[in-house]
């Protein structure tokens, strides 16, 4: 039993853990955060060591983070982050005790999954039809459903024709997704135009450095209001393909390997969500 080791240590001890894991940078960074947060407030509070955190200073940091306007579903994930940091310490011998065992997640509604209509899709392509570079973008995302972090890993080398080579994010099995001729010509209209750069990213800046998904979100939302599309976010477009794919009777299998799912039942979510939201008629190639 390690005793007195400083939160900070501990912290350090997480995060080389969670990249042992082969965890996604996504996800250590969004980790890293929270605990980083909560590490603070704690030594606001005079703790320094993970063996003085109680259960009743972890419970007053998530009713701060309330008071400071974080939503339910916020506070939710940086309680997840505490849950898993503290598990980690207890598997370790850190600690004896876990005191993020006693914390609640706070309840918040679930909403479904927003779905484009057709004519939004529609909309949206049209809005940004003369930016070849976000046009590529939005085609990728409809067409395909892969994450906004997996589109900003692509290279021009894993664009082969007629498929895409999906990098996963933990560094598992990667996955090949056929591209259909709307999605080949707005990369090969993006590629005309492409600027010259040493970097391999598909997508990158006008000074040649790739594209980042902030940049990506800023852009799309952008063309979401420019479209008059209200209450969307990127990650909508990857729903929509989604959505659009189970109501036109593709497999659930396959539908889940194209998103790269790790579960099937992730998929399966879909069909309780969605249904009644899309017109059992909608098909994705009558878009």
């Amino acid at each position: 039993m390690a005793d007195l080791l400083p939160l900070r240590e501990a912290h350090t001890k997480f995060l080389k853990f969670l990249e042992e894991k082969n965890r996604a940078s996504a996800t250590i960074l969004a980790y890293g955060k929270d605990i980083e947060q909560l590490i603070e407030y704690l030594e606001e509070k005079g703790k320094k060591n993970v063996d003085q955190v109680l259960g009743e200073d972890l419970k007053e940091f998530m009713q701060s983070l309330a008071s400071q306007g974080y939503t339910p579903k916020s506070v939710s994930r940086k309680t997840n982050s505490t849950k898993t940091f503290f598990r980690f310490l207890k598997a370790g011998n850190f600690i004896q005790d876990d005191p993020a065992s006693s914390v609640s997640h706070p309840k918040y509604e679930i909403k479904p999954p927003r779905v484009l209509s057709k004519l939004e899709y529609r909309a949206l392509r049209d809005a940004c039809r003369d930016d070849v570079r976000t046009s590529a973008v939005v085609e990728i995302l409809l067409q395909t459903g892969i994450r906004i972090g997996e589109l900003a890993t692509l290279t021009v080398d894993d664009v082969k024709g007629d498929k895409m080579v999906v990098r996963d994010e933990q560094g598992k099995e990667d996955r090949d997704i056929p591209l259909n001729k709307a999605v080949q010509v707005s990369i090969q209209n993006w590629l005309k135009e492409r600027p010259e750069s040493p970097s391999h990213a598909l997508f990158i800046t006008k000074t040649g450095n790739p594209l980042l998904v902030r940049n990506i979100r800023t852009s799309i939302d952008r063309y979401f209001k420019l479209a008059g599309i209200n209450n969307a976010k990127v990650n909508d477009l990857r729903h929509t393909f989604i959505a659009h794919h189970l109501m036109a009777g593709a497999s659930l299998v396959l539908v889940s390997r194209l998103a790269g799912h790790k579960r099937l039942s992730t998929t399966e979510k879909y069909l309780d969500l969605i249904k009644d939201k899309i017109e059992q008629n909608t098909k994705l190639g009558e878009l």
